[in-house]
């Protein structure tokens, strides 16, 4: 089994979609406010509410994390989640107002053949509202759903995937939740072998196994690359009680994940980052070697969802769409 993100208690994933537009929004609702970090690699991110989670910064938790198609479009994504947490009453106290905190990231889906003339209001606030409000604890849906909706990568269609792992020896879960949109290639070459293929469990994407062979292509440059049209985001979380800059060594780690899985990332074509967070549940006999095992498992997690985004992904239905895994590869 896979597992997925809500493996972690004390989070929900939501997922809404607008089919005319082939996009759609991913929200990670937290059930109290939780430590979080970001770590951004690729050279054209787009973000809201990043700063804030800086260790040096004043607030302590968020609220939910937001990942969403539509480019700069997609940030009102975020403003969607942050009604909804308003409205059950969440947020950081300032005085008797409560502000909710709604970090977000957005991906490059507007040219994959969907309907984005939608004028003076752009549908991604009420797709966010429509994610968190349906967020809950269940498996996480995979493949072209919520964020990973509309995305692409160099050979096939992108999606939205997710894993989970125990960590060996620390007592604590890790687990992640990624839209893959990026320029580089998950598969080794057009051939069916995932990147990721050495650190699959079980046949949870395909059974292959890594390559057995490096095809001579397997490292060509992606045809006609556009700058800042094409990001791979992702969340990492763990029930591990973790400080803010503990949780930004974690994503740091975790982004190892990014690049086992794809080729390339981080280039400066993508917007590539990774959120990470951590709820508490349990803590660390030993915070510096425990750490690293965290690191360690969430970036074979990530590469695992990774792969398990593309290959649950569907082809878009429109002309010319981008090829699925299953379609080409028949599994």
């Amino acid at each position: 089994m896979s597992g997925s993100l809500t493996d972690i208690a004390g989070l929900r994933v939501g997922h809404a979609e607008d089919w005319r537009a082939l996009s759609g929004v991913t929200a990670i609702v937290f059930d109290a406010p939780t430590v979080a970090a970001v770590d951004v690699r690729g050279g054209g991110p787009g973000t809201r509410e990043t700063d804030l989670l800086d260790p040096e910064r004043t607030v302590t938790g968020v609220d939910a994390l937001v990942l969403s198609g539509g480019s700069v479009f997609g940030l009102d994504a975020a403003s969607g989640v942050t009604g909804w947490l308003a409205e059950t009453g969440r947020g950081f106290a300032v005085g008797p107002a409560r502000v909710p905190i709604v970090p977000a990231a957005i991906l490059f889906d507007l040219l994959n053949g969907g309907d984005k003339a939608w004028g003076r209001y752009p549908p991604y606030r009420e797709l966010g509202y429509a994610a968190a409000a349906s967020a809950g604890t269940g498996p996480v849906a995979m493949g072209s759903v919520g964020a990973g909706l509309g995305a692409r990568t160099a050979n096939l269609k992108g999606g939205l995937g997710s894993a989970s792992a125990a960590v060996e020896g620390t007592g604590a879960r890790v687990a992640a939740l990624v839209a893959v949109n990026a320029l580089g290639r998950v598969t080794v070459g057009d051939g069916p072998h995932f990147w990721a293929g050495p650190f699959e469990e079980g046949a949870e994407f395909g059974g292959l196994g890594p390559a057995p062979t490096i095809p001579p292509d397997a490292f060509a440059w992606p045809r006609k690359p556009m700058p800042g049209a094409n990001t791979t985001i992702a969340v990492v979380a763990t029930d591990a009680r973790l400080t803010k800059a503990e949780t930004r060594r974690l994503a740091v780690t975790a982004q190892d994940g990014l690049a086992r899985a794809i080729v390339p990332a981080h280039t400066p074509l993508d917007g590539d980052l990774v959120f990470a967070a951590a709820t508490g549940a349990v803590p660390l006999a030993d915070p510096v070697g425990d750490l690293a095992r965290l690191g360690d498992a969430a970036a074979r997690v990530l590469a695992r969802a990774v792969a398990l985004g593309v290959y649950h992904a569907s082809a878009l239905p429109v002309a010319g769409a981008q090829a699925a895994w299953r379609d080409r590869f028949g599994k």
